[in-house]
C-alpha cells in the first residue's frame, strides 16, 4: 500500500496540472466557502484562463501555509447520498496571509486587477447600530493612525485594508475597480461601500470623489454547505487522486450564486458556470437569509443542546424539524418570491441537511450569534409581531441562544456577545430572557407575550 511519504504533493508542476492565470482578481478571507464556492465558478467559467484570484486569509493562516507550497491547488470533495467525487480546483493562482500586506497593495496597483471579492464575517464590516463604521474601535483608530502616518503602513480591519488597496490603487494610476462581496449580510454590497466611504472620509478627504469615480460596489447572495477540512478529507483525497493534498475541501452538490453590480474592468463569465445575474438580489438574499441560515442558526444551538454534533443529526429529530419548519412558516410569509419557488426551496433544504456526509458542524455554525441573529432572525420577528402574531419558530432560536449564553451546547465563540452574556448569566432564566432580548433589540424584552413564548421553548429544547 503506498503511504503518504510516498506520494507527491499537489502542486503545478506535476504532469498534467492546469498553469495559473493571470490574477485579475483579488480575495479577502480565502478559506473554505471560497474555495468551494467563488473559486469553483471561476474554474468552471469558459474564461477561467483569463482570470487567475491571487487569496488573502483573514485572522489565520493556515491555508496560505497549506496552499502556497501546492501552488493555489486543492481538491473539491462534492459529497452526496450517493458517494464522492473528486476535481481539482486551479483557480487560486497565488495564496498570501493577510499579513503579506506589501504583495496586497502591488496588486491592488495594477490595471489588470478589475475585481476584488471578499468573505469574512458579518462581523468584520464593523458598523454601529446605525449601520456606518463605527469609529471608536480600538482597531479603527489603530488603523486610522497607521495610514495616516504612512498609506502604505500594515492595517488590521476589513474597511481599513480595502480603503489601503484603493489609496494604492489610486497612487498608481489604475482605475476602475469592483468590490463584490460575498458574505451573508444584507445588501452587502451597500455595507461595504459605506463602511468604506466612511474610513476612506477619516483618511483622507479627497479620497471620496475617487472612490464614487472609480470603484463600484456589487451585491451578491451566496449559498453552499461547506465544513471544515478533515484528516478523513485529506486521506480520501490521497487514495481517490493519488497526490497528497494538505488542505482539500468538502461541499455539498447544490450551490447558488446570485449577483447584482456593474463590473466595468471586467469579470468572469461566471453566469455560464451556472450563477444568475439579476437587477436586484434582495428577493433571494432574504430566502436564503431567513430560511436556511436562520433555521442552521436554530439547529445549531437548540440541536448542540439536545446532544447533536452535525447538521443532518439534528434535523433528523423530529422536535428539532418541527420548530425548523414553524419557523420556515412565520418566515415564508415575509419573502416576495412566488409561493411555488419558495416551497422548492424548502423541500430542497431538506434535502441538504439531511444530507449524513455533508458533516456540517453545529459548533461552527454557533459562532456570532450576537451578529448573525440580527439579519437571520429579528427580521422576522418584527414582521410577525407588527402582523399581530408570536412566532414561535423565532422564539425557539432566540430561547436556544440564551441557552447557549447560559452554557448549554456548541462552545460560545461570539466577542460581540459580552454584554447578552453577561445578563443571560444574571439570575433565574425569567429574569434572564427579557434581559438578553433588549441587549439583541432595544425594546424588544418589553413584549411578554414573545418573551412568555421565549421561556415556554426554553423548556422544551431542554426535554428529551
Amino acid at each position: 500500500m503506498t503511504t503518504a511519504n510516498e506520494l507527491p504533493r499537489l502542486s503545478r508542476s506535476l504532469p498534467d496540472m492546469p498553469p495559473a492565470a493571470p490574477v485579475r482578481m483579488v480575495h479577502l478571507g480565502v478559506g473554505n466557502f471560497t474555495r468551494a464556492h467563488q473559486a469553483w465558478y471561476t474554474t468552471h467559467s469558459p474564461d477561467a484562463d483569463q482570470w487567475g484570484i491571487a487569496g488573502f486569509t483573514g485572522r489565520r493562516r493556515d491555508t496560505a501555509d497549506a496552499l502556497a507550497p501546492q501552488d493555489g491547488l486543492y481538491t473539491l470533495i462534492t459529497r452526496s447520498g450517493e458517494g464522492d467525487t473528486f476535481e481539482l480546483i486551479g483557480a487560486l493562482s497565488a495564496v498570501h496571509a493577510a499579513a503579506d500586506h506589501e504583495a496586497y497593495l502591488d496588486y491592488l496597483s495594477r490595471p489588470e486587477v478589475a475585481v476584488v471579492t471578499i468573505t469574512v464575517t458579518e462581523a468584520a464590516y464593523l458598523r454601529g447600530a446605525d449601520g456606518h463604521l463605527d469609529a471608536g474601535l480600538d482597531v479603527i483608530v489603530s488603523d486610522l493612525e497607521a495610514l495616516q502616518s504612512d498609506p502604505r503602513n500594515p492595517v488590521a480591519s476589513l474597511p481599513a485594508r480595502l480603503v489601503a488597496g484603493l489609496v494604492a490603487r489610486r497612487t498608481s494610476g489604475a482605475s476602475a475597480l469592483t468590490i463584490l462581496s460575498c458574505d451573508n449580510l444584507p445588501e452587502n454590497g451597500a455595507v461595504t461601500k459605506a463602511v468604506v466611504q466612511d474610513f476612506a472620509a477619516l483618511v483622507d478627504e479627497t479620497l471620496g470623489d475617487w472612490i464614487n469615480s472609480q470603484v463600484h460596489f456589487a451585491t451578491s447572495m451566496v449559498d453552499r454547505i461547506t465544513p471544515r477540512t478533515t484528516d478523513e478529507d485529506r486521506a480520501l483525497v490521497q487514495q481517490a487522486c493519488g497526490y497528497v493534498d494538505a488542505y482539500p475541501v468538502a461541499t455539498e452538490p447544490f450551490s447558488e450564486w446570485v449577483i447584482s453590480g456593474e463590473f466595468p474592468a471586467g469579470r468572469p463569465r461566471w453566469e455560464e458556470a451556472g450563477a444568475t445575474i439579476v437587477a436586484e438580489v434582495e428577493p433571494f438574499e432574504q430566502r436564503k437569509l431567513w430560511l436556511l441560515n436562520g433555521s442552521h442558526s436554530m439547529l445549531a444551538y437548540a440541536g448542540s443542546i439536545r446532544g447533536y454534533s452535525t447538521i443532518d443529526e439534528a434535523i433528523a429529530d423530529p422536535s428539532c424539524r418541527s420548530w425548523v419548519e414553524m419557523f420556515w412558516d412565520e418566515a415564508s410569509r415575509q419573502l416576495t418570491l412566488p409561493a411555488a419557488d419558495i416551497a422548492e426551496y424548502r423541500e430542497a433544504l431538506l434535502a441538504r441537511f439531511s444530507n449524513p456526509r455533508a458533516g456540517d458542524q453545529l459548533a461552527r455554525i454557533a459562532a456570532d450569534g450576537s451578529t448573525k441573529l440580527v439579519v437571520r432572525t429579528l427580521p422576522t420577528i418584527r414582521a410577525e409581531r407588527s402582523a399581530g402574531r408570536v412566532p414561535i419558530g423565532c422564539g425557539t432560536t432566540m430561547a436556544a441562544w440564551i441557552l447557549h449564553l447560559r452554557g448549554l451546547g456548541a462552545p460560545i465563540k461570539d466577542p460581540g456577545a459580552a454584554a447578552a452574556e453577561k445578563v443571560a448569566n444574571s439570575g433565574e432564566l425569567r429574569e434572564a430572557v427579557p434581559a438578553v432580548l433588549d441587549v439583541l433589540e432595544p425594546g424588544l424584552g418589553g413584549d411578554r407575550d414573545f418573551v412568555d413564548a421565549v421561556i415556554r421553548q426554553a423548556s422544551a429544547i431542554q426535554s428529551q
